[in-house]
């Protein structure tokens, strides 16, 4: 049995300057119990650093970061630039406000399913089953409004609420049952197709007239100038305010907290982003409901994320699974409540899809829609081996994939050749998150 720990074990006596290793042989100083706490060599904090030094406290930050393989956003958020500038550069039209509006309205669905599968990665599982989910729950709404006449309103809640069950199924056979989560969800993935296609029957298609309320969350668009402002506004807003508080309340515990200067950059930077978007959108048509359904969906569960009891136990589950049961967390819990958000979240983004082509058909949540979910939450940030993420993730991972679907759409290349690009921009996001792992490993803070 190892003594680390014990008395006269490495950790109990360090080597000093003198150069003596600790062990039986190390005669302990009897004055170090003595010192004041006060001596002793806090944990560096990178809010210390930037408030003590300013620029330059960010500079080394960033610099730190990225030797130890703590690149955040920044990869996707380069890809973005990249691909912008370069189908910019070949066609003018894809950088015109047109196409970017259309654009924000035809990463919602997809967007929708992908924050599913970013709880899921979370915790280092993968669910394949979200693009049948989908398929499901778009069928069920249309066959209970469109063919039995059921309000609609009620409809929408019952294939949301099916999208739920079926994701609570998944979990218990995963966290109670104890099979993979990887074939409980590829089953999943061919029986709820099954069930889709028994849904619809032999209409095969069910359209979805363009005043249904589906249809409407997709294309309702708000042609007003001061829409796309104020939600600009608002959102601004309410990232200072969220700021301001949490500087506060980490002053009043008296922890590291972002300075003043440093939270009014960080809202500068995210104003002129946002009032830059509702200007473009502006230039069109106006705000898409669906996008700012999307944006306002995110801010809630990044709340919950983040801010909350339960998103702390979901990344610790994901990050340590035998050291999240030690502190108390239910684990299996944990894990079909997360299998059951992704299902929830499968179903609204089927419902978004179905407005969007306004039906429900034998193809829907089929084709590339799972691949493009997981590509989306991973080329977005989320890893693939579970603890680190955000729900920020499946927006900008799919408006990697939207982006490059709308350039080579525009310049009129095949869809085999977009697939070939898709994948591999896929791969090269798993092994920037391989590498940046391997980084942080090194660094000793994987």
């Amino acid at each position: 049995m190892s003594d680390r720990g014990g008395p006269g074990g490495p950790d109990r006596f360090p080597g000093g300057p003198d150069g003596v290793p600790g062990g039986a042989n190390r005669v302990p100083d009897d004055t170090a119990a003595q010192r004041p706490a006060a001596e002793a060599v806090p944990a560096v904090d990178s809010r210390l650093i930037v408030r003590e030094e300013g620029l330059r406290g960010y500079l080394n930050e960033f610099r730190r970061k990225l030797r130890s393989g703590e690149l955040g956003s920044l990869p996707v958020v380069v890809a973005v630039i990249i691909i912008w500038t370069v189908f910019g550069s070949l066609d003018s039209t894809f950088l015109s406000a047109q196409n970017l509006s259309d654009l924000s309205q035809q990463i919602v669905g997809t967007g929708m399913i992908a924050v599913g599968i970013v709880f899921v990665l979370l915790l280092g599982e993968i669910d394949l089953s979200v693009g049948s989910v989908s398929g499901l729950c778009a069928a069920i709404f249309a066959v209970l409004n469109v063919l039995n006449g059921m309000n609609e309103w009620l409809a929408l809640l019952v294939a949301v609420a099916g999208g739920a069950a079926v994701g609570l199924i998944h979990g218990f056979f995963f966290a109670k049952v104890g099979v993979p989560a990887f074939v409980v969800t590829l089953a999943g993935n061919l029986a709820w197709n099954g069930l889709m296609l028994q849904v619809l029957g032999t209409t095969g298609t069910v359209n979805i007239p363009s005043e249904s309320v589906v249809a409407e969350l997709y294309s309702k668009i708000f042609a007003s100038p001061a829409a796309a402002y104020v939600a600009a506004g608002v959102g601004v807003g309410l990232f200072l305010l969220a700021s301001l508080l949490d500087a506060r309340r980490r002053q009043a515990a008296r922890v590291p907290f972002r300075p003043i200067p440093e939270i009014v950059l960080r809202t500068a930077v995210l104003a002129g982003l946002a009032f830059a978007a509702a200007y473009i959108l502006n230039q069109y048509q106006g705000l898409p409901l669906a996008l700012l359904l999307f944006l306002v969906l995110l801010v809630v569960l990044d709340f919950v994320l983040r801010r909350t009891r339960y998103g702390r136990q979901i990344f610790a589950v994901g990050g340590n699974i035998e050291g999240a049961r030690r502190a108390g967390v239910s684990v299996p819990f944990v894990r079909m409540s997360v299998f059951t958000i992704a299902g929830t979240m499968a179903a609204v983004g089927g419902i978004f899809l179905a407005g969007q082509i306004q039906s429900a058909s034998q193809t829907s949540g089929g084709g590339n829609l799972l691949m493009n979910v997981i590509a989306a939450a991973v080329i977005g940030g989320t890893s693939l081996f579970g603890g680190r993420g955000s729900v920020w993730s499946a927006l900008l991972g799919a408006l990697v994939i939207g982006s490059i679907q709308s350039g080579m759409n525009i310049m009129g290349v095949s869809n085999a050749v977009q697939f070939m690009i898709t994948g591999s921009v896929l791969l090269a996001a798993v092994v920037v998150d391989s590498l940046s792992r391997r980084s942080q490993k090194a660094a000793g803070r994987a």
